[in-house]
């Protein structure tokens, strides 16, 4: 239970259940008095450092299996394990289950989506750039309309099936940006700077790309429906990277490291400047996330990659809420 009230002119919630589930996933503190103890008021507060943690690993290990969903509902499909794969995985939480394969087996594709409605599109079938695109109701794959221009590695974003942006990619380097509205691809705005083995999450409308080669770089661009921006660049250039979230809270992960590093780099972005947090358990590229709205900066999963040499591990981000007991006498 949940009502609001005001005390010495402070909005505040009377709550009982789970205090962490009352906060919002876009963050913003809040006082709260606690119900179900001995009638005290705590602080909702600052967010604890996210920490990475072992999930199920996947069935097959592979490197660019991407993903879609949420951190208990998410689905994994493609690769290379080490040939091209049309394998499709379902995650709950704790486990992935195999389902139906897509209708043709491939690496350097992206995905976007939730567990039930969701895209794969472009990729390699090897050595050659492919446009094909499939659509997800969550028991089947179906082949719908094509992007415009073949390419692999590029980026991904939107809501489920029905609404996504593409952008990037190698067939040369792509600049490219194509909009998909459940019938049909639409190019629009180009990035500023072109691009492959990008990451990239958010809708059709509001989407953010991150990183991406050669060179390996921090680059990061906006969406707003209309056009792409530059705004500040990572900590650290990295490419085949994943990421989670939205514009305004989206998270990085893995990725080509610089030389001498290991790829467990993560960061945190508030929708204004990168943060280097805690590090990734497996060091890895080519892995996959869960991009789109559906997914979270605070719950994203790391899905699978080259460790180097293929690897099923999966290991879920959590940031939990801070809470504090507050005097207000």
């Amino acid at each position: 239970m949940t009502s609001f009230r005001t005390i010495k002119g402070l909005p505040i919630k009377t709550i009982s259940g789970d205090r962490t589930a009352a906060a919002p996933s876009s963050f913003e503190s809040q006082l709260y008095y606690d119900s179900d103890g001995v009638g005290i008021f705590k602080f909702i507060g600052a967010l604890a450092a996210g920490t990475w943690a072992s999930g199920g690993a996947l069935n097959d290990a592979r490197n660019q299996c991407y993903g879609a969903g949420t951190q208990t509902a998410a689905m994994a499909c493609g690769g290379e394990s080490p040939g091209v794969t049309a394998a499709t995985e379902l995650y709950n939480g704790s486990s992935w289950t195999e389902v139906n394969d897509l209708n043709t087996a491939r690496l350097g594709h992206s995905n976007t989506g939730t567990q039930t409605s969701a895209i794969a599109a472009g990729g390699l079938i090897p050595n050659t750039y492919q446009s094909i695109v499939e659509s997800w109701n969550g028991t089947n794959w179906t082949e719908v309309a094509d992007i415009n221009t073949a390419r692999g590695f590029l980026g991904l974003a939107g809501a489920d099936n029905t609404s996504a942006i593409g952008f990037a990619g190698q067939s040369p380097q792509r600049a490219l940006a194509e909009v998909w509205n459940g019938t049909g691809w639409t190019e629009v705005g180009d990035l500023n700077s072109a691009r492959h083995a990008v990451a990239g999450t958010g809708s059709a409308t509001a989407a953010i790309c991150i990183g991406g080669n050669p060179p390996l770089t921090v680059n990061t661009e906006i969406w707003n429906g209309t056009n792409w921006t530059e705004v500040n660049n990572m900590n650290t250039a990295t490419a085949a990277n994943a990421a989670s979230g939205i514009v305004t809270a989206a998270l990085t992960f893995g990725g080509t490291p610089v030389p001498g590093g290991t790829g467990v780099k993560t960061e945190d972005w508030n929708g204004t400047s990168w943060t280097e947090v805690n590090n990734l358990s497996t060091g890895r590229n080519d892995l996959g996330g869960i991009p789109g709205t559906s997914g979270s900066s605070q719950l994203a999963l790391a899905i699978g990659g080259s460790a180097p040499g293929f690897t099923a591990v999966t290991e879920e981000w959590t940031v939990a809420h801070a809470i504090k007991t507050v005097d207000l006498s």
